[in-house]
């Protein structure tokens, strides 16, 4: 059994940005366990503990789920938290640019998957980058201080041309993730005609 997840990654200069934006909120000293830079991704969908056995299955169903799709243009801008200001658990950046374009890839993933066993998200999607996790009590007057002293965080855009799954593995030094399939965004035919099964 693996950890798997599907996600988009990001280029280096965002990571580096998100990097410099960590420890400028480091430095408020806030109890919070930070994701390292180079593991932070866009998300569209976890999938849990599955059978390594499934994942030529899968790379097969996010062809077909992406089949139609071109490569896009986005961006990672201003900051918030899940799921509020109050009790605060989750601290993230926002995505920005053609977030239409990646609720559609999204959907696409979902819905393709969901013939597969998996089942459908229940919330709507919310792109976003998680900075960090609360790991205990926090002032959240302090919290939004600081978030609002870097409100005008923005980094330059990128272009989104491949969706990727992911094994995660935790280890005590934390999560290492390993990319199992790489799908490129190209706009080709889908190797099978009709709709995935509901």
């Amino acid at each position: 059994m693996i950890r798997a997840f599907i996600a988009i990654e990001l280029p280096p200069h965002v990571i580096e940005s998100i990097g410099r934006l960590q420890e400028r909120l480091k430095s408020s000293d806030f109890r919070i366990s930070w994701v390292r830079p180079e593991n932070i991704h866009l998300t569209l969908k976890f999938l849990g503990d599955i059978d390594s056995d499934r994942v030529p299955e899968i790379g097969k169903l996010m062809t077909q789920a992406l089949s139609r799709q071109e490569p896009l243009e986005i961006f990672a801008s201003g900051l918030g938290v899940f799921p509020g200001i109050r009790s605060p658990r989750v601290i993230w950046v926002g995505i920005g640019g053609q977030m239409q374009r990646i609720a559609a890839i999204q959907a696409s993933i979902d819905q393709y998957l969901a013939g597969a066993g998996f089942a459908k998200e229940k919330r709507a999607f919310t792109g976003h980058l998680t900075l960090g996790r609360v790991k205990g009590p926090i002032a959240g007057r302090l919290l939004e201080t600081a978030m609002r002293s870097l409100e005008d965080f923005k980094t330059q855009g990128f272009r989104v041309d491949h969706v990727s799954l992911f094994k995660s593995q935790l280890t005590p030094q934390g999560a290492i993730y390993s990319r199992l399939v790489s799908v490129p965004l190209e706009n080709r035919p889908p190797e099978q005609s009709g709709s995935p099964v509901e």
